[in-house]
């Protein structure tokens, strides 16, 4: 048979050609017209079944978020609105410099708390995807971190660590390696509550990532093996982009939870020593509720937000340029 061949079903699919039609035929219009219909009939039903979600969802979030926003154009407190600032508040916050010590530390803090729980994580799920003896045990008490409540995760720490007689001051001061006051200096504060974050969220990172290496097949591994790959080079250039929609999704999730972390800050240090480790959240909190400063605190607060929301939109942008082909 010739290369001028009529094309196949398959190429004729392709071209959006009717299988049967001569030469290949034009789209049908009978059949282009039922699409048609049963796609706008989909459209309408898909729309009225999120309808009663987006409307519940309006009086949720979209009341407070208007009573947010009159707040922060306001210089009123937690009883009375006050008098109309317009922007002043807002400009009021971005000349503190307790709000820029507080964003460096709040970006500082959510770059460790995202890379760092996703590295262990990736470590751990790596691990458990081979076959080690009692996996099924290890991957529960690697949860554990996630599952106890924080407040029994922050005592825990607080004993671990509060007071130079606790057992970790306890065991440098046995070795012979002075006494670290882990919450009482700054440094060692910031750092501290850094790794109880790391602590506390690498059990999600690890799900996340074993749920995406639980769909990848062996078999491409094997392959890779055959032609010659490396350890380093299946895991560049296999694991990673397979693992890569479910990483930034991950990724904004945690960016999310570590930049409106406030439990995590407040129990372990109450944003001390100094202001060392307090961020945006605490120090909204405090503006808000200690203060009585509604305003600022609030304009605080939308600051975050539409932090947050770039930030999503910029991951959300390369978890559509990450898909696998």
């Amino acid at each position: 048979m010739s290369s001028t061949t009529a094309p196949s079903g398959l190429a004729r699919a392709r071209k959006g050609l009717a299988p049967g039609g001569p030469g290949g035929g034009s789209p049908n219009p009978g059949n282009q017209n039922r699409k048609s219909k049963l796609s706008a009939q989909t459209s309408r039903t898909f729309f009225w079944l999120l309808l009663p979600s987006v409307i519940l969802l309006v009086l949720i979030h979209g009341y407070p978020l208007f009573q947010a926003g009159i707040q922060a154009t306001h210089n009123g407190n937690l009883i009375q609105t006050g008098d109309f600032v317009g922007i002043e508040n807002f400009q009021g916050v971005l000349a503190s410099p307790a709000f820029w010590k507080a964003a460096q530390f709040t970006l500082l803090f959510t770059i460790v708390g995202v890379f760092g729980s996703w590295a262990v994580g990736l470590g751990l799920a790596l691990l458990l995807r081979t076959k080690i003896p009692a996996g099924g045990t290890f991957k529960v008490l690697l949860l554990l971190p996630w599952v106890v409540p924080i407040v029994v995760s922050s005592t825990a720490w607080n004993w671990l660590v509060a007071t130079p007689d606790s057992l970790i001051p306890s065991l440098f001061r046995n070795l012979g390696l002075g006494t670290p006051l882990f919450l009482a200096d700054p440094t060692l504060a910031a750092t501290t509550v850094m790794i109880f974050k790391v602590w506390v969220s690498f059990p999600f990172m690890m799900m996340m990532i074993s749920a995406a290496l639980a769909s990848v097949d062996n078999t491409v591994y094997e392959a890779a093996s055959m032609d010659g790959a490396t350890r380093w080079q299946q895991f560049s250039q296999i694991t990673l982009p397979l693992i890569a929609r479910s990483t930034y999704i991950s990724w904004i999730l945690m960016t999310i939870f570590c930049v409106n972390d406030f439990p995590t800050i407040y129990l372990l240090t109450g944003g001390g020593p100094v202001d060392a480790t307090t961020s945006l959240v605490v120090l909204a909190y405090r503006t808000v509720f200690q203060d009585f400063a509604t305003g600022p605190g609030v304009a605080i607060a939308f600051l975050m937000t539409m932090t947050l929301v770039v930030i999503s939109v910029l991951l959300y942008r390369q978890i559509r340029k990450s898909s696998v082909e």
